[in-house]
């Protein structure tokens, strides 16, 4: 059991503001973390909570949120605070609560989206690694994207899989096509964009009031089309949340063979996490993408 008595007093010190908890109740949803929202007085609040050794993916995380919510776009969870106490790890944050899809919600997603992919950087990145699910995300600076991706995510995802013993024709197939990454791009050269990072259905919500909300996010600088790719990768979001991004902000030529190659990298990365069939569905999209390479 959480010791709450100081995570309540931590996030009133955060936010200046006494809080007197009544009530912990336990929120599903998640296979990663422990969650819940903290009812009462000067409340709520929702909680994260894992072993002492989550403490930096719970920072990371903070940040993360906070980039976004900088640029003013898309609503997020606000971060209050994170520490470690009795041997846990805990990250609290502003609680939303959660409506039904409203027609309207996914256009102004779309929009907002858009917006958000505005707010770039120098090189593409991150100042910190952080996590994509519960694997360790590497976000190390670089000026070149197409290096960017060959390393720190297709790369880095084909290394975890020979640990695991996914080898042979996976990783004869994978060196192929980091090797072929050139062909692939072709002159594609995207600027850098804060990208949530993790887009699927399952991060977005919208709250009651009818605002469109993202959370659970892996933060870096990229291509944005690495974002909407994964929107696409577990069933898309409605038609009219690419047609608002793209009235925003249109996308270049040959998106659709970078989407497969950008959610690649999700696939490897569930292959790694879980194993099953992502392996033989790893091998189809790298066959893909060298037929249209050649």
């Amino acid at each position: 059991m959480a010791d709450w008595e100081h995570i309540v007093e931590a996030i009133a010190a955060a936010t200046g503001t006494p809080f007197q908890l009544e009530r912990a109740a336990a929120v599903g949803g998640g296979c990663i973390n422990q969650a819940y929202r903290l009812e009462g007085e000067g409340g709520p609040y929702f909680v994260k909570l894992n072993s002492a050794d989550g403490l930096e993916m719970f920072e990371a995380e903070a940040e993360g949120l906070q980039a976004m919510a900088d640029t003013r776009s898309v609503r997020v969870p606000g971060p209050v605070c994170f520490g470690l106490v009795g041997g846990q790890a805990y990250l609290a944050l502003e609680y939303l609560a959660l409506g039904r899809e409203r027609d309207e919600a996914m256009s102004r997603f779309g929009r907002a989206l858009a917006r958000m992919h505005r707010a770039g950087a120098e090189r593409f990145g991150w100042h910190r690694a952080n996590t994509i699910g519960s694997t360790p995300q590497l976000n190390a600076w670089s000026a070149e994207w197409q290096a960017f991706w060959r390393e720190q995510r297709l790369g880095f995802q084909l290394e975890l899989a020979a640990r695991q013993g996914y080898g042979g024709v996976l990783q004869r197939k994978g060196q192929e096509l980091l090797a072929a990454l050139p062909a692939v791009l072709g002159d594609h050269a995207p600027s850098p964009s804060l990208l949530h990072g993790d887009l699927w259905s399952g991060n977005y919500a919208v709250t009651e009031e009818g605002e469109p909300v993202i959370f659970d996010p892996a933060v870096y600088y990229g291509d944005r089309e690495a974002d909407l790719a994964m929107t696409e990768l577990f069933g898309s979001f409605a038609p009219s949340f690419y047609v608002a991004y793209r009235e925003e902000w249109p996308l270049t030529a040959g998106y659709e063979r970078r989407r497969t190659l950008y959610n690649l990298y999700h696939i490897l990365n569930h292959l790694n996490l879980f194993g099953g069939g992502y392996g033989a569905q790893a091998e189809r999209m790298i066959d893909r993408l060298l037929a249209e390479a050649r």
